[in-house]
């Protein structure tokens, strides 16, 4: 495998493009002033690729936004520091100077560009604004610079995509098309807020490589946020750790990767989920099993909404999952293995035979699918998202309890709530609170509660650690490993993150545009692929020695 990571032999020189100096964020909420960042000092020069780097909550999107001034004021200030851009104090200068810095001297592309991007706007009107706006083009000039800028940035076909809406794009052209806005203007400076934590591997890879040839091209600067080490370490020239809201640790990235001092730098770089000690664990019966299913959806055009055709998002898949196991599922953005898991819990309409726990379950009705469902349970991936926010803990775990258990009393409930959240380490005295008041890897731990107080026999995991840093996804990892061994759980796991998938599966597939392209024992697998996709994808995950497997097979 190539070695991304940037040459810091010649790492830039000169006066640093930005300096932030002694610079504290404070946020004030019901009269209480909380220190979000706290006295941190970096300087960053033309060319160079600054990352900071931390688990969530330490304080990096935040001293980020402060250089752009994009902090909610007044309820945001800033009790000490200076942010120098070129010489000039940002924090100190007026919304009509900050105006004309950002989208022209200093850009940002965020983490998920389905949240930054207007729905109701095609994706060139959207770029083509930015150019209008700061430059003053014509509609014309700027249309065509617009296709410029995402032939640059790798859209295939861009005069044609310039009339797409963001939702008929994947999740990596969208990615593209935000830094095809962020270059619009020639910035100095890009900063990237977690641009690749949402996407697979092998896109993950294609924007890094993307930024660095574009940094490379434009002489600009970046700002890298991210809580991924692997990353920093194939595209950062230096790296700031921070924890709480202080910078503990900067230097070189070689410097920082090979004599890290700082103990908390150290357990950043512990934190990957570790390769599971597989053990026999005999043939067990099969719990969920499916036979050639196939869930197509119709693509329907004309006025009368005629099926021209089909996306094939599962095509002709056969899977069995035994008792006790983890079945893997891996594939890019796409692929389908999200569709695929939920037709098995009959989520979603499917053809083809599914048989649960020696029951069939295709053709079966909502009714009559109901007594199954306390058997089967699902975690998602947002712990953000999937949690009502306005229930408590205990509601949020009790709801399964009061459809599948009605005859509890209010006391068994309560303890079988208490039950569930002590087993997934959280403080049963915390069951009252809302989920905004936990962390984000507290709020995976209640949905994971939510799914286990049923009781089920097999539980799908989709993505359930791809929105947390490693520190937390590591501890998720043992927690789910701990109750698979404790309750004799059946798992589908569904990533885009190898690293996890090594962690826990037992067998894997690869999928890849509806269908299996490789399948088998994990160990296997990820020692010796034969698919040449299976190859590609490994490749762009990681260096497969750091997964203990050894090297793959030439």
């Amino acid at each position: 495998m190539t070695d991304q990571r940037s040459d810091h032999s010649s790492a830039p020189s000169g006066p640093p493009l930005l300096s932030v100096r002694d610079l504290s964020v404070a946020f004030r909420q019901m009269g209480v002033e909380t220190l979000a960042v706290d006295h941190i000092s970096f300087d960053l020069r033309k060319g160079e690729t600054v990352a900071l780097v931390g688990e969530s909550g330490s304080g990096k999107s935040v001293s980020a936004l402060s250089v752009m001034k994009l902090l909610p004021y007044p309820a945001a200030s800033h009790p000490s520091g200076q942010i120098l851009f070129r010489g000039r104090d940002l924090l100190i200068a007026d919304e009509p100077t900050m105006r004309a810095v950002r989208g022209n001297d200093i850009t940002i592309v965020f983490q998920e560009p389905m949240t930054s991007l207007n729905p109701l706007h095609t994706v060139g009107k959207q770029v083509a604004e930015v150019l209008i706006l700061h430059k003053g083009y014509s509609e014309q000039a700027a249309r065509s610079r617009a296709i410029g800028l995402l032939d640059k940035v790798g859209i295939p076909d861009p005069q044609e995509r310039l009339d797409s809406y963001p939702h008929q794009l994947s999740g990596g052209q969208r990615q593209r098309v935000m830094i095809a806005m962020a270059l619009a203007n020639e910035p100095d400076l890009l900063i990237a807020d977690e641009p690749t934590t949402a996407l697979d591997v092998t896109v993950q890879a294609q924007i890094l490589t993307l930024l660095k040839d574009l940094q490379r091209e434009e002489g600009m600067a970046i700002l890298f946020i991210t809580h991924d080490l692997s990353i920093v370490r194939k595209i950062a020239d230096r790296v700031c750790v921070m924890r709480y809201g202080k910078i503990v640790e900067q230097g070189p990235v070689a410097e920082i990767f090979e004599r890290a001092q700082h103990p908390y730098t150290r357990e950043l770089m512990a934190a990957e989920p570790k390769p599971m000690v597989r053990t026999d664990k005999g043939d067990g019966p099969v719990v969920m099993e499916a036979r050639e299913l196939k869930v197509w959806f119709p693509i329907k055009r004309g006025l009368l909404r005629r099926t021209v055709g089909h996306v094939k998002a599962v095509d002709g898949i056969s899977i069995a999952v035994r008792q006790g196991r983890t079945l893997g599922i891996v594939g890019e953005s796409g692929s389908g293995k999200t569709t695929l898991g939920l037709a098995l819990l009959r989520l979603i309409s499917s053809d083809g035979p599914i048989v649960f726990m020696g029951k069939p379950l295709q053709g079966l009705g909502f009714d009559a699918m109901r007594p199954n469902r306390r058997h089967m349970q699902v975690v998602f991936q947002d712990p953000y998202g999937s949690l009502s926010p306005r229930m408590s803990v205990s509601e949020i775990v009790a709801e399964g309890l009061t459809v599948h258990h009605p005859q509890l009393s209010d006391g068994e409930r309560e303890r079988r709530v208490v039950t569930a959240l002590t087993d997934v380490g959280l403080d049963a005295e915390t069951r009252h609170r809302y989920p905004h008041e936990f962390s984000g890897g507290q709020r995976q731990r209640i949905a994971i509660a939510r799914a286990m107080v049923l009781e089920p026999s097999f539980v799908l995991l989709d993505e359930p650690t791809s929105a947390l840093d490693r520190i937390v996804q590591a501890q998720i990892v043992d927690l789910l490993r701990d109750l698979q061994v404790r309750r004799n759980l059946t798992y589908l796991f569904i990533s885009h993150d190898l690293k996890v998938v090594s962690a826990l599966a037992d067998d894997i597939i690869v999928m890849k545009n509806g269908k299996v392209v490789e399948s088998g024992p994990a160990a296997r697998v990820f020692k010796t692929p034969e698919n040449d996709y299976t190859k590609a994808l490994f490749a762009a995950a990681f260096d497969l020695e750091t997964a203990g497997y050894g090297s793959p097979s030439p």
